[in-house]
């Protein structure tokens, strides 16, 4: 199935099929080191931010009639899941000229750009220039926020309403940058910003989807969803948009990061699930079963 637009920035995957308002994004799965990155971390201390694999895990739900948008640029190098103005100063040689919002996940080293790979690991071993977080938000950042906006904003001027998945991988236990330090965590987590950015019952349609297969999944907990669902969710006026993390135990050799043997198996349910979506969604008589 090949892309309709490749980038260094971005792939993007138009439907092979019946187009539905289904939009799908991975803005953590990418691996491609841009030339001026130089990070102290190590590559392997680098991997354990890498949502690995996940653009792959959905890569078939263009045939279901869903859009899919990945990231190329690593999360380590600028995470497209957080506010633009969520830098952290301790990160920088001179003050931001631009108001700073710090997010939680910043005050613990991981806003936009971040400052630690792992618990007491430094991304790096100096400070960054303000022209060279600019460029990373000029060349990355924007061009992938609003390829993402023009998809979401397509399907629903087209349809009139628009279902949006953000999709993650996690750690199978949180670590200290975490807020759920040390614990084990269930195999999917389902995130609305407590209801904000879907309504209530379409949030527990989707985790129930994954319950029914046998898997243990929770709402909100310890993942409520960052920055892209925050500013595409309004189900008020049909833009649904939700957070999907999945355990990386499910599919993944934590230590190698090798694929695992459930790999196929998942990938084939993750399609299963944007099948039952679109093809409900794609027929405005139809949505009626969607809550």
């Amino acid at each position: 199935m090949p892309p309709t637009e490749l980038n260094p920035v971005f792939v993007l995957t138009e439907p092979t099929g019946p187009a539905a308002p289904v939009v799908f994004d991975s803005p953590h799965s990418g691996i491609t080191y841009p030339s001026d990155f130089a990070p102290a971390a190590t590559r392997a201390q680098i991997r354990t931010t890498w949502d690995a694999y996940v653009h792959e895990l959905f890569g078939a739900v263009p045939a279901t009639g869903a859009t899919l948008l990945a990231a190329n640029f690593p999360r380590a190098y600028l995470d497209a899941n957080r506010a633009v103005s969520d830098i952290d100063p301790e990160l920088l040689d001179s003050p931001w000229p631009e108001p700073i919002e710090l997010s939680e996940h910043a005050r613990r080293g991981m806003g936009l750009i971040r400052r630690f790979a792992l618990p007491g690991v430094p991304m790096y071993d100096r400070r960054l220039s303000v022209a060279e977080v600019r460029r990373r938000i000029d060349e990355c950042f924007i061009p992938y926020r609003h390829a993402l906006r023009e998809m979401i904003d397509a399907a629903w001027r087209r349809h009139g309403a628009v279902w949006h998945f953000n999709c993650h991988s996690m750690k199978s236990r949180g670590n200290a940058m975490n807020r759920d330090a040390g614990a084990a965590r269930p195999d999917f987590v389902i995130g609305d910003r407590d209801g904000t950015t879907a309504s209530p019952a379409f949030t527990v349609w989707v985790a129930e989807y994954f319950t029914q297969l046998g898997y243990r999944v929770k709402i909100n907990d310890p993942y409520r969803g960052a920055d892209i669902i925050r500013t595409h969710g309004d189900p008020a006026r049909g833009r649904t948009s939700i957070q999907i993390e999945i355990n990386r135990g499910l599919y993944l050799n934590e230590a190698t990061c090798e694929r695992g043997p459930r790999f196929a198996t998942l990938r084939d349910e993750l399609t299963g699930f944007a099948q039952a979506v679109a093809a409900q969604a794609r027929e405005p008589l139809a949505r009626k079963a969607l809550p």
